[in-house]
């Protein structure tokens, strides 16, 4: 099957599971960097580590990237979302899945088998509160890597994501994130056009990140504690960081992108829960407002929400000393704005699939030798989210050495995991109660 023909829509793909859900290899040529390929007959292996929604749609954009790529190992902590993921990526590239019974890994230990079964490239798409750790055995195994945003639920689990982005470094690994923003043409003509001073000196970024209610699956017989709040990890904080590191951390991913990566160095705000308030929805917030002070006199003001029945917006306003930028994500515009407000500039290039185009740079830079890695920046991203979490959840200011100090654990370390551990959620965040820890 011709690599254009697999290239299945992630919208598409990810439906197709939802729905399903409610080969000869040749080894490294050691004449070449290690991680690198020498030619397209060389198979590269691709490992699956997490396989609900956005990891099937990972592997089905990396399965489309090279022409010379075969899926050869699985793992999920549940059979029915591997054998689920199995079935429609099989359906769509029935050449490149080569996925034997022995290489479908079921269980919390699934990542490490999956790692070791010979695999290239690790695919890590599993709830947040586990990826420093799979991201760590990854990269200690010499693996290249694509890391599905948030990387972490506190700043500890942080801190190992920076040393695995070292570590990669070291190796010549590639380390590819899931902030797909930044593989989005348009949006990398706009920011390099802010970049290159085109609105003058960023003073103020507004952002936002506001939706409706996302998925929850009712309870089951038979199912333990531990399995109804994996199975609706979004709700429970220690399992996903909260909304603002799952789901709105793109929109300040692309606040610190407008400012060269800047990082703030205080931050201040608010957040709670005013519709979303049933025991089903675990112990997270469903809306946050936090501000950012940067060094250079910038400020950045992030909202998110997620509530039924309210408008969206998805969208940010960059303002500088000689213009504006308006990046409207709901209605797919890019305009550039002088100090009268005259539109000066519109993006009017190709549109990417920047899913597929965040594994086309992947594979590519692996056959060339040549590493990506996002590591530093989206660890420093994954940051923001949490000091945001942190300030709303206690009401008060935070500086960025205060929480890069945070000893704050939220979850139960990797190798406790098992199916009757009863970890209790933390009681809901109170404002002026709650303690920064």
């Amino acid at each position: 099957m011709s690599n254009k023909g697999n290239k299945t829509s992630r919208r598409e793909f990810v439906k197709s599971t939802s729905t399903a859900v409610v080969g000869g290899t040749v080894g490294l040529n050691l004449l070449f960097p290690k991680g690198a390929f020498a030619t397209n007959q060389d198979t590269i292996k691709v490992g699956l580590i997490g396989c609900g929604g956005r990891g099937s749609g990972a592997a089905n954009q990396a399965l489309a990237a090279d022409t010379n790529v075969v899926l050869h190992a699985m793992g999920d902590a549940f059979e029915d979302r591997l054998q689920s993921s199995l079935k429609n990526l099989a359906d769509v590239h029935p050449d490149k899945v080569k996925v034997s019974p022995e290489h479908q890994y079921v269980g919390f230990d699934a990542y490490q088998k999956v790692i070791d079964s010979g695999v290239d490239v690790v695919l890590l798409a599993t709830p947040p509160c586990f990826r420093p750790d799979h991201l760590t055995a990854a990269i200690q195994a010499g693996k290249h890597v694509f890391c599905e945003k948030p990387m972490a639920v506190d700043v500890p689990g942080l801190q190992k994501i920076y040393q695995a982005a070292r570590m990669a470094k070291e190796k010549n690994l590639s380390l590819m994130s899931g902030f797909c923003w930044r593989y989005h043409f348009p949006k990398r003509e706009t920011f390099q056009r802010i970049l290159e001073g085109e609105i003058g000196q960023v003073r103020a970024v507004y952002n936002t990140y506001n939706t409706h209610y996302l998925w929850h699956k009712e309870r089951q017989q038979g199912w333990t504690d531990m399995e109804y709040k994996l199975r609706n990890w979004l709700y429970h904080n220690w399992l996903s960081g909260d909304h603002i590191a799952e789901q709105a951390i793109h929109s300040l991913d692309m606040m610190v992108w407008a400012l060269g990566n800047e990082m703030p160095v205080r931050a201040m705000g608010t957040g709670g829960r005013q519709r979303r308030v049933e025991e089903i929805y675990g112990n997270v917030y469903d809306h946050f407002a936090i501000s950012y002070d940067f060094d250079s006199g910038a400020k950045g003001f992030h909202f998110s929400r997620q509530q039924k029945d309210t408008t969206r917006a998805y969208h940010l306003e960059i303002l500088g000393t000689k213009g504006s930028c308006l990046i409207d994500c709901n209605r797919r515009k890019h305009e550039i704005f002088d100090l009268d407000g005259k539109k000066v500039w519109r993006y009017r290039g190709d549109v990417n699939d920047m899913y597929q185009t965040e594994h086309d740079e992947l594979f590519a830079a692996i056959r060339k030798g040549e590493p990506i890695n996002d590591g530093e920046w989206m660890a420093n991203s994954t940051l923001l989210a949490l000091w945001g979490r942190m300030v709303a959840y206690t009401g008060q200011a935070i500086t960025k050495e205060e929480v890069l100090a945070s000893k704050e654990v939220l979850g139960p370390d990797i190798d406790a995991y098992n199916w009757d551990l009863a970890w209790e959620n933390a009681p809901i965040a109170k404002p002026g109660i709650t303690a920064f820890k």
